[in-house]
């Protein structure tokens, strides 16, 4: 959730307003969502440690996938490599770069979008992976004059001379099918032919007849082609004069309505981002105010009808599905109510669910906030298993990283955040007992500690954890009544270890 722009952006805290709002909502089924932990059902997802990734120097708005290759847009002015500071190293890219989807290597292909408002903020390649679309706020790509909307042959990284329609303000999203390209924006007109908010093109840029009202931007684009659908989500009230709030589903040769989805999101709310796995679809909101909806939602292709809706605030800015998991890119601080959810607390600006029932999965890589709106990331993709996130942040995992990162597939192989710190008495003859705080893993929820006696291995235990749920954990010792011993206590998600703790010197007690 954040407040509309130019205004402060929310902190941390929710008001009581908003939590009440949220613990209202509930499942698609009529019961409400539960708070405590699921347990598992077999998703694996995607390791929290970032592989190194290059970084911009500004906010990166979209990210696509084509042939091999990873193509981002933003407002930049240069790349730099993994680990290089801001400054060093910089190698011109004027808002659009790319990269090889699995090396995460700087290519060569690189265009300069400039003029109007100099940002490139949509990306997506045709269906057979030969053209990339672009879209934005942009007069120039390198020498050529435009209006924020162009094409690039992907084989060659060369700007197409057919798609250059003249789109009159910024698009905001792209969809594409083999025979037809969708824009959605601030645009009023295509061509000089009025488009409200939306338009359908030929691949050779030519303008095709498809209409719709819709009375505020588009922000999100969905094409369905197996159930003739097209999806639009955005800031709007009103498509063709009716109430559809934020989601529609047009018929996408002639833009007529063919399904709405009342109740699904109150008017304080906007759609930033749709994704599909061919049979379901998955909603990123972002809400405005109190009693609104912040999060995301899953429903059916086919007839529309809702799958689930979780209860998180915090606004969603993008969505992604692979492998029955749903990635998101958002700033959620509060999930309780979500099942696997956390209280309301600091923001996490990623997080996995199941795709078939909203639970939150353990993964939390995180962010800052960063530059701009300061949201985070804001753009997500699937790249040969591999997910590229890009966005507004600076940091990843606590560590500088600015713009743009990216994840592999599992198992997760983050460490444990922190040691142990155990505490060491004696209550009983022969018997010292240890008391530790759990620690937590980004990316496994089940821990193994090893507690040592004098460097010698004499138990261990498995405890699940969460940063926002730290059990007290305890091992009883039986030794020789009034021996002296040190002991240790490590711990390991199976892959990596930490240091071990510092060492509790005991005298076991002799009273019996």
């Amino acid at each position: 959730m954040r407040l509309r722009k130019n205004t402060a952006r929310l902190v941390t805290g929710t008001s009581t307003v908003a939590l009440l709002a949220a613990a209202s909502l509930t499942t698609a089924h009529g019961a409400p969502a539960r708070g405590d932990r699921a347990p598992a059902r077999g998703e694996q997802t995607l390791t929290a440690a970032a592989l190194p990734t290059w970084q911009t120097d500004g906010i990166v708005w979209s990210v696509a996938y084509a042939r091999g290759v990873v193509y981002v847009g933003g407002t930049f002015d240069s790349v730099r490599p993994p680990g290089a500071e801001p400054g060093q190293k910089a190698v011109a890219r004027k808002n659009f770069a790319a990269f090889d989807a699995v090396t995460g290597r700087l290519l060569p292909c690189a265009h300069s979008f400039t003029e109007g408002e100099a940002t490139v903020r949509a990306l997506k390649a045709s269906s057979d992976g030969k053209v990339l679309y672009v879209g934005g706020s942009f007069g120039k790509v390198d020498d050529t004059a435009v209006s924020s909307a162009v094409a690039l042959d992907t084989a060659g990284c060369s700007l197409r001379a057919d798609f250059r329609p003249a789109v009159a303000a910024t698009v905001r999203a792209i969809a594409t099918t083999g025979t037809t390209v969708y824009l959605g924006g601030d645009f009023l007109t295509v061509d000089g032919r009025r488009r409200q908010h939306l338009a359908a093109l030929r691949p050779g840029g030519s303008l095709l007849p498809l209409r719709a009202r819709i009375d505020e931007p588009v922000r999100a684009l969905l094409v369905a082609p197996k159930q003739r659908k097209l999806l639009v989500g955005g800031d709007f009230h009103q498509v063709d004069g009716e109430a559809q709030q934020a989601l529609v589903a047009l018929n996408p040769s002639t833009g007529s309505t063919v399904a709405s989805f009342p109740g699904w999101l109150p008017t304080g709310s906007s759609v930033k981002a749709l994704a599909s796995d061919g049979t379901n679809f998955y909603v990123a909101a972002e809400g405005r105010g109190t009693g609104i909806f912040d999060g995301r939602i899953a429903g059916r292709l086919s007839d529309g009808s809702m799958i689930w809706k979780d209860s998180c605030l915090g606004a969603t800015q993008a969505v992604v599905v692979d492998r029955g998991v749903l990635y998101s890119a958002s700033h959620a601080h509060y999930c309780m109510r979500t099942p696997g959810g956390f209280p309301d607390g600091r923001r996490r600006h990623f997080l996995a669910q199941s795709a078939g029932d909203s639970r939150i999965l353990h993964w939390f890589p995180d962010t800052d906030d960063g530059l701009g709106e300061g949201i985070g990331p804001r753009a997500l993709v699937m790249a040969k298993g591999i997910l590229w996130a890009g966005g507004e942040f600076t940091t990843v995992n606590g560590r500088p990283q600015q713009g743009l990162t990216r994840f592999s597939s599992g198992p997760g192989n983050s460490a444990p955040l922190a040691a142990p710190e155990p505490a060491a008495r004696s209550d009983k003859a022969g018997r010292i007992t240890l008391t530790w705080r759990a620690t937590w893993d980004r990316d496994d929820a089940e821990l193994t500690y090893r507690i040592r006696r004098d460097g010698v291995l004499v138990a261990s235990r498995r405890q699940r954890s969460t940063d926002w749920e730290l059990p007290e954990m305890t091992y009883t010792d039986s030794v020789t009544p009034g021996s002296r011993h040190t002991y240790t206590v490590t711990v390991t998600d199976g892959r990596n270890t930490v240091p071990r703790s510092a060492p509790r010197a005991v005298t076991a007690s002799a009273r019996r």
